[in-house]
């Protein structure tokens, strides 16, 4: 089993992966969490969550290259928790997939007791795991990969059958990037994705599946319900509203942050030793030792506070070096009132986006591992009027348990009772839009968009007899264009010579029901109704690593000469 374990397919192969075929079996779901993954089936009946050769549903996300062959949370045992972080071990992975080296979340990843450079350029950044006092390079696919063939492997163990379409849960803020880097990471394991569910959109599908149960003990008397989901884990919190009734659930606006567990967790070590930015810049046995003895005291003290007021830390971190202090849970609140306070700003968007006041909420979920922690309960509590939080779902299996539901229904499997007669309607958890007007970034498929979706917008030439046009693709909010996520770039050329303002560009988004996004530019001139050149489709997102030197090599070379500007609609009076 081992040999199989870790066959993992390159980069380049798995970017050759068929994508077209059909496989009739039923779908595992996997919540792979930045700290702790599980993955769940629907076994005919219900939702059956798998566990490990060591009885653990939970299991959790980090890959050792210590030995011959790496291993990952699900194979393994620790012996004890310095054991993961003596540098040969790789975590937080969902953290770096996808991200360039001028992400301040890499940055902060620094700290980690393993090795992340960055040249500060928008290139992939460099990773490393200490192996008998060397640095072994790997990438958070690679990572990701192995981890996912051991999950692959476990599950196989258990259904006895091969295991190939996986559903996947993703972060809100996940760009199309990191999508397209978790499909990659999937296919190098031998995996199929059908599915990547935002984290909230799994626990809604959870919710209106209990809802919908609940309506027909009811004798069909279930009406609409309206539920806030807060899900924050150690790397990422999401929030979501969605609208249930009669097993449908729609997803009324959706909101996410690269804000979690980990940041907690940091803020607590640089304020226990302020100093520690120094220790962090080595890479030593005996830095790499000391920061995770600092790590594992400033984890285990956060833990503690979850159920009790105040906790003592005594470390010694080597060379003379040691802590020692009482923490209280009021201080650890302050130490992070940030992180808090983007909790708080998130939910009242998501409403706002929503159009729902908090006394309209039915219900409020709030779920994942920072969900035990006293303050985030309390800050969603206080926010609802005090309203007490559901109870109908396990705030670390949830996620799970609705993506397997999602890997039945998206595998067309039939329940006698109804109990897989559900609907998702999701929405773009981001905008979508291009470089124009000088160097803005301009929507044309706004944020919680109903998908699938079709939008667009006219814009037109910036300067006289402008025969070629660079269509920037982003995803984010940002005004500024590069301050969003690149999806890609193409250029339009043959556009007839013409007064600047003349020209008609059409930009059209359409993002499909499996969430694939394309994007057609046609020009059409005055007083035609036949495009002036053949439309261009390109399906997105079309960048890879380097895309950082793209842009600016692209700005660089053509400057303004290719810019549009948004033709303004006209009122109607």
């Amino acid at each position: 089993m081992a040999e199989a374990s870790y066959t993992v397919a390159s980069d380049s192969e798995a970017a050759g992966e068929d994508k077209s075929s059909a496989f009739p079996e039923i779908a595992i779901g996997i919540d792979i969490g930045t700290s702790q993954c599980s993955v769940a089936v629907w076994n005919g009946s219900e939702v059956e969550l798998l566990k490990n050769i060591r009885n653990q549903k939970i299991m959790r996300s980090y890959v050792t290259f210590k030995d011959d062959a790496p291993s990952g949370g699900v194979s393994s045992q620790l012996s004890h928790e310095h054991d993961l972080l003596t540098g040969a071990t790789i975590f937080n992975m969902k953290r770096l997939i996808g991200r360039v080296d001028t992400d301040p979340v890499v940055h902060s990843s620094k700290n980690l007791p393993f090795l992340v450079q960055t040249l500060d350029i928008g290139v992939r950044p460099f990773m490393a795991a200490l192996v008998n006092n060397m640095w072994r390079s790997t990438t958070p696919e690679e990572v990701l990969a192995i981890f996912l063939v051991e999950l692959r492997v476990m599950a196989e163990a258990q259904l006895k059958r091969p295991i190939r379409n996986v559903v996947l849960t993703v972060p809100v803020s996940f760009s199309r990037f990191q999508l397209t880097r978790i499909e990659r990471a999937c296919a190098m394991a031998g995996l199929h994705v059908l599915r990547l569910m935002p984290e909230p959109t799994a626990v809604a599908l959870l919710y209106g599946q209990q809802q919908q149960q609940s309506s027909h003990e009811n004798m069909g008397s279930g009406s609409e319900k309206i539920a806030l989901i807060f899900n924050m884990g150690a790397g990422y919190c999401d929030v979501a509203v969605t609208a249930t009734a009669g097993g449908v659930s729609q997803i009324k606006a959706l909101a996410g942050s690269t804000i979690g567990g980990e940041d907690l967790l940091q803020n607590m070590m640089h304020y226990l030793l302020p100093e520690s930015q120094a220790l962090f810049d080595t890479r030593g046995i005996k830095e790499i030792k000391s920061m995770a003895l600092l790590r594992v005291a400033t984890q285990d003290a956060i833990h503690r506070l979850s159920s009790q007021t105040s906790v003592q830390i005594d470390v010694d971190l080597g060379d003379g070096l040691k802590i020692n202090k009482v923490i209280s849970q009021s201080e650890f609140e302050e130490v992070n009132k940030k992180v808090f306070d983007k909790c708080e700003s998130l939910i009242i968007q998501c409403l706002q986006d929503a159009k729902v006041e908090a006394e309209d909420v039915n219900d409020v979920i709030v779920v994942g591992g920072c969900s035990y922690i006293p303050k985030v309960k309390n800050l969603v509590v206080s926010m609802f009027n005090g309203k007490e939080l559901y109870k109908g779902v396990n705030p670390l299996e949830a996620a799970v348990r609705g993506a397997a539901v999602e890997g039945a229904v998206a595998s067309g499997i039939n329940d006698p009772f109804g109990n897989l007669d559900l609907l998702t309607i999701q929405a773009t958890p981001l905008a979508i839009g291009i470089r124009a007007d000088g160097n803005n970034f301009v929507p044309v498929i706004p944020r919680n968009t109903t998908v699938p979706a079709r939008k667009d917008m006219v814009f037109t030439t910036c300067h006289d007899n402008q025969t070629e046009a660079l269509i920037i693709v982003y995803e984010g909010e940002e005004k500024k264009a590069e301050e969003n996520h690149l999806l890609g770039y193409f250029k339009i050329v043959g556009i007839p010579e013409a007064p600047k303002g003349v020209p008609e560009i059409n930009v059209c988004m359409d993002i499909d029901a499996a969430n694939v996004l394309r994007v057609l530019v046609g020009v059409v001139m005055p007083g035609s109704r036949q495009p002036a050149i053949p439309v261009m489709e390109v399906r997105m997102p079309t960048v890879d690593d380097g895309h950082g030197w793209c842009v600016e090599a692209l700005n660089r070379k053509c400057g303004n000469t290719q810019d549009l500007i948004t033709v303004q609609k006209k009122s109607i009076n």
